[in-house]
């Protein structure tokens, strides 16, 4: 082959070293931010299950010191290491407490939860949130878990999301008593908050909480490789041997020792260095919210995780994916998600005071150019139960097994989906199969397809047609 040809120069590997020399700043995934870590080159240490090495399916030895390491670490009864991301212990979780049946859900739980759903062949109940601020989605309320469990029979578990995206928090304690008057465990997706309980301006842990199984993912907040996160388990509502049955199930055979090792160095990093580590984060996250207080146009979204920094579009009539390009392409500030009204940038203890300053110099100064024009404010979206609220018609599993039919999506307004419909990141379904779409949300997926964001989770990429099952 040529130098030089069209498959040489997209070369990912080549393309990744050129990208990662260059001045663009990471405000996403992972938490080490390409900086904050003590590895060598991976080739050295990249083995497999030999002699005094252990193995993570059977663990005895080094593995199981380094799992208990993190236990104590977090304070948790018994810890995992997921070398699959937060994903595999999702789908673990629900396999283990829930193998049939009913189990009561956020409807913004992430895909993976509604994977698990579809694989137990179980009914989803689903919780919705309140109304958060701006165009993000408020805490699940207990007493809508608790008017739930009096309602419906059968269910297994209960599965939260806290906090969410973006750095939402549900009352963990409360719902978790009241899990625990029905008899059942509460399940949290703590994925986006690995850092919780670390400084005093971050919320307490679920784990703290008397949840009974937290999944957290190192990598999203964390100085710690992408795809290692932690299973945490208390009390005794879950069966311990079904869930090391599952996670033998979705973890890999082949469990990279790369991964499991930077998970380790990470709870090494945070026992030695946690306390400086954080006292500068949350030093920078203090300085960033001074220098910006005066924004005009373009506003500040404060959740519970001031670690989740949210850029509202305010009243300047851009778009979320506008002002994300704005930064990506003037300044060179790659965010972590776009959503309609407003965009995130992910912080942690790996980012710096000039990364920090050079946000909050591009925040003031597109600010101000907003300031000389004239703009109206976005109308604000979030998923709320009328969207798309009504009864599924199916589980996700009958739907997805059931006999389809090619349809415009356009025109799909009114049928059973038969595919997932959602935005990614952050992953969370605005259409479920088995669910009916409604006219309001058929409008907002097609809105969204205008303003250029990706639906995904359909077979057709062009976002044309949707398979939806034959009535």
């Amino acid at each position: 082959m040529k130098e030089g040809s069209e498959t040489e120069k997209n070369n990912l590997y080549e393309k990744l070293t050129e990208y990662c020399r260059s001045d663009f700043y990471p405000f996403h995934m992972p938490g080490h931010k390409r900086r904050l870590g003590t590895f060598e080159d991976p080739f050295t240490f990249d083995i497999t299950e030999i002699e005094d090495f252990d193995n993570l399916h059977h663990a005895e030895g080094i593995l199981l010191e380094a799992a208990q390491r993190a236990a104590r670490f977090y304070g948790s009864s018994e810890t995992f290491f997921l070398i699959n991301g937060s994903t595999c212990g999702i789908l673990s979780a629900i396999g283990a407490v829930a193998p049939q049946g009913r189990i009561l859900m956020a409807r913004n739980s992430h895909k993976a939860a509604y994977h698990a759903v579809c694989l137990n062949h179980l009914e989803a109940v689903y919780l919705y949130p309140e109304q958060g601020r701006g165009a993000c989605a408020g805490p699940v309320a207990p007493d809508t878990v608790e008017e739930a469990l009096k309602k419906e029979t059968d269910i297994r578990a209960v599965f939260l999301t806290s906090p969410t995206y973006e750095g939402v928090v549900s009352d963990v304690k409360e719902i978790a008593r009241i899990a625990h008057a029905h008899g059942i465990p509460l399940i949290v997706d703590e994925a986006h908050g690995a850092h919780f309980g670390m400084h005093p301006i971050f919320p307490e842990s679920a784990l703290r909480q008397e949840a009974d199984v937290v999944i957290q993912s190192l990598h999203k907040t964390l100085p710690s490789l992408t795809q290692t996160a932690l299973l945490h388990v208390n009390g005794s509502l879950v069966d311990r041997k079904k869930l090391r049955r599952m996670l033998g199930v979705y973890q890999s055979s082949s469990p990279s020792y790369v991964l499991m090792s930077s998970i380790d160095q990470c709870i090494r990093l945070l026992e030695k260095q946690g306390d400086r580590l954080f006292a500068a984060f949350a030093e920078n996250l203090a300085h960033f919210y001074e220098e910006t207080k005066e924004l005009k146009v373009l506003e500040l979204i404060r959740t519970d995780d001031p670690s989740k920094i949210i850029i509202s579009s305010g009243s300047s009539g851009l778009s979320g994916r506008e002002i994300s390009t704005i930064l990506r392409d003037r300044y060179h500030l790659e965010m972590e998600m776009e959503a309609v009204c407003y965009v995130l940038a992910l912080t942690s203890v790996g980012d710096t005071r000039e990364g920090f300053e050079r946000l909050a110099r591009a925040l003031k100064e597109l600010d101000r150019e907003l300031e000389k024009t004239e703009r109206i404010r976005l109308p604000e979206r979030i998923f709320r139960k009328q969207d798309n609220g009504k009864k599924a018609q199916m589980t996700i599993w009958e739907a997805q097994n059931a006999p389809v039919e090619r349809i415009l999506l356009a025109e799909s307004g009114g049928h059973i989906s038969g595919e997932f419909i959602y935005l990614y990141p952050p992953g969370i379904p605005l259409v479920v199969p088995g669910e009916r779409i409604e006219e309001a949300m058929l409008r907002q997926l097609l809105e969204d397809k205008r303003m250029g964001y990706s639906l995904q989770g359909m077979e057709d990429y062009s976002m044309e047609y949707l398979w939806v099952v034959k009535e």
